[in-house]
């Protein structure tokens, strides 16, 4: 959905009004689909604190089981087409969190459970049942429940996880096509992990999807001393001007946990144990979007 705001919708070349989401919602409820999720996304031109409240008052009345609340990844070295935004109306990073934070207020304020980064669900959905447990997962396509050691993309771009590699389609029609006509997978790229690619990973799926990371457990599933191979990250989290001085995280040699103010930094939170970002935090060009 994005937004309902019309001049936004405008500037963003998506125009869909109140009334035909909410009739396509209700055909989908006709139709027997018991978990429906909605889209949001903040920081986009032209957003205001009181046009997102209308937006967000909109959704409370379609009231959909999910609803997923995203950050306005601009990437215009990546997307070309960004380029042609009015950048002046993009909002900063202070009114960015301000209406991240209204949109929390309504949804938590209608009933809804703040799951994991940027999602909410109703206390009866799968999702919100699987967080009380702490059997959150999280893949390429967002969260779920099922915890699938393989995932096969179809399409132009589709990421897939199969058997410790991911691989990357190809992003063109006609190349997927060709491919597809000659026998052979369209993959455009891939990578293999490494076994420190797979803790790795596991610390910041935990850390992203149920705010804890039960360090006994991590040991023991991949034998090793958490203490020395995260000696440097521990430090960065526990040290003067952190993380946990700043009550976004507990840390205690039995566990990691996210505060529910850390909730909002959670991504920069997990990004402590990312290598490749650490590897990257020399260069001057930019990779990826901002996490606020």
């Amino acid at each position: 959905m994005q937004d309902f705001a019309p001049e936004v919708q405008e500037a963003v070349h998506r125009v869909q009004s109140y009334e035909w989401t909410a009739e396509l919602v209700q055909r989908a409820r006709d139709l027997g689909f018991g978990s429906i999720n909605i889209d949001l996304i903040y920081g986009l031109p032209y957003q205001s604190i009181d046009g997102f409240r209308r937006t967000l008052e909109l959704v409370n009345q379609i009231r959909p089981e999910r609803i997923a609340v995203y950050s306005f990844a601009f990437v215009p070295w990546i997307k070309a087409h960004m380029k042609h935004l009015p950048q002046e109306s993009l909002p900063g990073p202070a009114l960015k969190l301000e209406l991240l934070a209204s949109a929390i207020d309504a949804f938590t304020g209608a009933g809804y459970r703040a799951i994991g980064m940027d999602h909410f669900a109703l206390p009866e959905d799968e999702l919100s049942r699987a967080v009380e447990a702490r059997t959150l997962h999280r893949n390429f396509m967002g969260y779920t429940v099922q915890s699938a050691g393989d995932m096969v993309a179809v399409g132009i771009s589709g990421i897939g996880d199969v058997q410790g590699a991911f691989v990357q389609n190809v992003k063109k029609l006609p190349e997927y096509y060709a491919a597809i006509d000659a026998g052979r997978f369209p993959v455009e790229r891939g990578y293999a992990l490494d076994a420190d690619d797979l803790v790795r990973r596991h610390v910041i799926t935990q850390l992203m999807c149920n705010l804890h990371l039960d360090i006994s457990d991590l040991e023991q599933r991949f034998g090793l001393r958490f203490s020395e191979v995260f000696a440097t990250e521990l430090a960065e989290l526990t040290g003067p001007d952190s993380p946990q001085a700043h009550g976004l995280v507990t840390v205690t040699p039995e566990a990691i946990d996210v505060t529910a103010r850390g909730r909002l930094f959670v991504r920069n939170v997990s990004m402590t144990f990312d290598r490749y970002l650490r590897s990257r935090a020399a260069t001057e060009k930019p990779v990826f979007s901002r996490t606020v």
